[in-house]
């Protein structure tokens, strides 16, 4: 009689031990998920408040807030390559300190397709315009993101664009979409906020993982038996 294969059963019970394990995470990582996208769907659907309320908040992702920006219309700005609706163009992103704030923002002007030259005028003045921006944050650019070159961004990064635009003090992390137009003399000039880009395949990755684990525990089942069987005489 066959000794009873006790390495291929602890083998496979740590594999299964593996499998489930990877399948729970999953099952968390979608709870997790449909609590982050929730809470995003809940910050888009508030109106715009005045900036000085939502200073107060930690998390601004998704939350509009209206700004008072003295000058922006002409403001300088650097442009960051970009997509929009499947088109090539650049973003073009300017500092503004708001009115009664110790913190400048990047607010990201619109877009503009490439082939369109025409670009706003750049006039320092203290003008106070008054933007719908939307908050969203970014991770920062990796180390294999391309440099700026000849004033274009190929990557958002936050500190590389203020230091450009010779911003100075603190200014914070996130990107303020205008969500109103901020030269409406170009309305070749888009102001949009890009979608919110929530992908959620938690469901399908926990299935993957519990699947592997009952087909393993199915292939261990078969071997098992039928070295049992060729075992009774």
């Amino acid at each position: 009689m066959r000794r009873f294969p006790w390495i291929l059963t602890l083998l496979t019970a740590a594999a299964l031990v593996l499998l489930v394990g990877l399948g729970v995470w999953q099952v968390e990582r979608l709870k997790w998920k449909e609590g982050l996208i929730a809470a995003a769907d809940a910050a888009a659907a508030e109106p715009p408040v005045p900036l000085d309320q939502l200073r107060g908040e930690g998390d601004l992702e998704f939350r509009k807030a209206l700004i008072v920006c003295p000058g922006l219309a002409t403001a300088a700005y650097v442009e960051l390559q970009s997509i929009h609706d499947g088109e090539a163009g650049v973003r073009l992103i300017s500092a503004c300190r708001p009115v009664d704030a110790d913190f400048s923002l990047l607010i990201d002007r619109g877009f503009i397709a490439d082939g369109v030259t025409a670009r706003p005028r750049v006039v320092e003045s203290t003008l106070p315009l008054v933007l719908v921006g939307e908050f969203r944050s970014f991770d920062p650019p990796g180390s294999m993101s391309p440099p700026p070159m000849n004033g274009r961004f190929y990557a958002r990064d936050t500190a590389a664009m203020a230091k450009a635009l010779k911003v100075t003090g603190t200014v914070r992390p996130e990107a303020v979409f205008a969500i109103t137009a901020i030269n409406p003399e170009l309305p070749q000039l888009r102001a949009s906020a890009p979608p919110a880009a929530f992908s959620n395949n938690h469901f399908g990755y926990a299935l993957t993982w519990f699947g592997l684990a009952i087909a393993l525990a199915g292939f261990y089942v078969a071997l098992l038996r039928r070295r049992l069987k060729k075992d009774t005489p």
